[in-house]
């Protein structure tokens, strides 16, 4: 596993405890008392850590190669997945995957970035960067959505959208903001979780909702630290400060009102545990899914559009 520069302390002692449990069954010992304490303290070095993460270090977090993915929530969260394709324009975006799940009792769309773990994958997601028929390939499906009243789950998870010269000639600044303006006014409930990265307009693509939900080690910022680092400082080693000025984690962006909820990870991070996260993450969204089904559409459109009409006010003194 990708091994973080914060996590080897952590690491060394369950290197310490691995000796411990393989000496004792090659020498038959009982070793569990000494085994016990170097838990216990493997344990506490986890919290001491994991509870006085700086912003930059959970931006590392959020993009580890080993943090659950769109399609893994998906395997781990929800049932009966059935995967759509295409936006009926100019074809299929593998980076972009959705189609209609079932999340407990509530029958759904989920769509959303999906990243790779490996090369080859990569290549077929392109990195979790969406091409222009990949935001239309999910207005298509939310609109499929709102014609069967089935709620949306968008999972965020993506440094930006594709910046390529295709994806310029198909257009698609125009198919974000089409999305931005066609989901103010879906009349269906939307929920969108940032589960790792959340770069620009990007994640914003399909990050109009209901209520906007942050996995504890994501973040969701207009541009990533090494982008603001190379415009304020010159250069990109930077970006420790630039994410600490930037407030692009969870907390500060909780603070400041921009997200409704932060979805707690096991100590150790969603990358450490995926099942622990799954179960979390459903139970959260659940929960939100519940009230918003009950609330009528208008509602629902009128408490959505005045969520961000909120957004960047100030007071002058």
């Amino acid at each position: 596993m990708q091994l973080l520069e914060f996590e080897k302390p952590a690491a060394e002692l369950e290197k310490e405890i691995e000796k411990l449990r393989s000496k004792s069954v090659a020498q038959n010992l009982d070793l569990s008392a000494e085994i016990a304490t170097m838990e216990r303290k493997l344990a506490e070095t986890r919290t001491a850590i994991y509870q006085n993460l700086t912003p930059w270090q959970r931006v590392q977090i959020a993009r580890h190669t080993q943090r659950p993915f769109m399609l893994d929530y998906v395997s781990l969260a929800f049932s009966d997945f059935s995967e759509l394709h295409g936006d009926r324009h100019i074809g299929d975006d593998a980076s972009m995957p959705g189609g209609f799940a079932m999340l407990g009792e509530h029958k759904c769309v989920v769509l959303g970035h999906q990243k790779g773990r490996d090369t080859k994958e990569n290549l077929k997601r392109n990195f979790g960067s969406a091409h222009p028929e990949g935001y239309r390939k999910s207005l298509r499906l939310m609109k499929l959505a709102e014609k069967f009243s089935m709620p949306i789950i968008a999972l965020i998870d993506t440094p930006g959208a594709f910046p390529g010269i295709g994806a310029e000639e198909r257009n698609i600044a125009e198919a974000i903001a089409f999305n931005l303006r066609e989901m103010m006014t879906l009349k269906t409930p939307i929920i969108a979780v940032v589960i790792g990265e959340g770069g620009s307009g990007g994640a914003l693509g399909i990050g109009v909702a209901d209520r906007v939900l942050m996995m504890e080690n994501a973040y969701y910022s207009v541009i990533s630290p090494e982008g603001c680092a190379a415009i304020l400082w010159k250069h990109r080693k930077h970006a420790p400060e630039a994410a600490e000025a930037m407030k692009l984690v969870a907390p500060d962006l909780m603070e400041l009102g921009l997200i409704d909820g932060v979805i707690p990870e096991p100590i150790g991070g969603a990358h450490h545990d995926h099942e622990a996260t799954a179960i979390s993450f459903r139970e959260h969204i659940s929960q939100e899914l519940d009230h918003l089904c009950s609330l009528r559409t208008e509602t629902l459109l009128q408490q959505r559009y005045d969520k961000f009409r909120r957004f960047g006010e100030w007071n002058e003194a």
